[in-house]
């Protein structure tokens, strides 16, 4: 079976995330080994699943362990009316919406491996396949940090009127969910997005990667030079998902939907 390609996005944030999840509880409920990569020297060969979707309204999205009072403005979200969602995996705090596409990639452990493999292992493996699918896109993209994608912006001015020689700066964040014998990676990628929103509704993060530089939001993060239908077809290539997906997880994906989130903290704070 080749790599498949889900190209979806269902109406609500919380069913996006849930249809993440979902696919992942699918892939563990079929118990097939054969999802993974066979090494980092060797992705060619890969069988799983690439999902593309991007929001249609904006919303926040905590890290499985991310405090909410410490990284979100949640009475600024719920003046705006911004819902504040809860993913299954790691990570940090994100705002998502128009101008950000969204992947998910469902792949299983190399079948060499009998235990769960060593997280910085994933990360690895699908930061450089990443890398390396967008590196036609834009000169310099390198991985950095534990799991962000950024880029060398030397031209950007910032507010002082020097430039931002040698910094780096961010498009993309990612996230991990392992299971027995599978693993949820997704992340964001930036390409269009109405970058003051992220300081509006994000506070700054309690733990920062050193390349930060404890830069502010609209200091730290920028769009990749590209538009939405590039990033596609760089990311289907370079995972060489050419077999579309036919079926997805309708039923389970509801069912998430309908049992993982609950109201929390008034109007804005949903578990997931």
């Amino acid at each position: 079976m080749a790599m498949q390609n889900l190209q979806l996005t269902l109406e609500t944030a919380s069913a996006n995330l849930a249809l993440d999840e979902g696919l992942l509880a699918w892939a563990e409920a079929n118990q097939s080994r054969d999802l993974g990569p066979p090494s980092l020297q060797a992705p060619s060969d890969i069988h799983g699943i690439l999902r593309l979707w991007e929001p249609k309204q904006y919303f926040v999205v905590l890290g499985r362990s991310s405090q909410p009072q410490q990284e979100v403005d949640l009475a600024t979200c719920r003046g705006d009316g911004i819902p504040v969602l809860r993913r299954c995996s790691g990570g940090a705090t994100i705002v998502a919406g128009p101008g950000c596409l969204m992947y998910a990639l469902v792949l299983g452990y190399p079948n060499s491996i009998q235990s769960l493999p060593d997280i910085g292992y994933i990360h690895q493996f699908v930061l450089t396949r990443m890398t390396q699918a967008l590196s036609h896109l834009a000169s310099g993209i390198v991985s950095v940090g534990t799991s962000d994608l950024a880029i060398p912006m030397s031209h950007i001015i910032n507010n002082k009127g020097h430039k931002n020689k040698g910094q780096l700066h961010k498009f993309s964040g990612n996230s991990l969910r392992c299971k027995r014998t599978h693993f949820l990676y997704h992340g964001t990628l930036l390409y269009d997005f109405d970058l003051p929103k992220i300081g509006r509704w994000l506070r700054m993060p309690p733990r920062q990667p050193a390349y930060r530089s404890v830069r502010p939001h609209d200091r730290f993060v920028t769009n990749l030079p590209t538009t939405c239908d590039q990033l596609r077809h760089a990311l289907i290539q370079g995972w060489q998902a050419l077999q579309p997906l036919n079926d997805w997880p309708r039923a389970r994906t509801a069912k998430l939907t309908r049992e993982k989130f609950h109201e929390e903290l008034g109007a804005s704070i949903f578990n997931y």
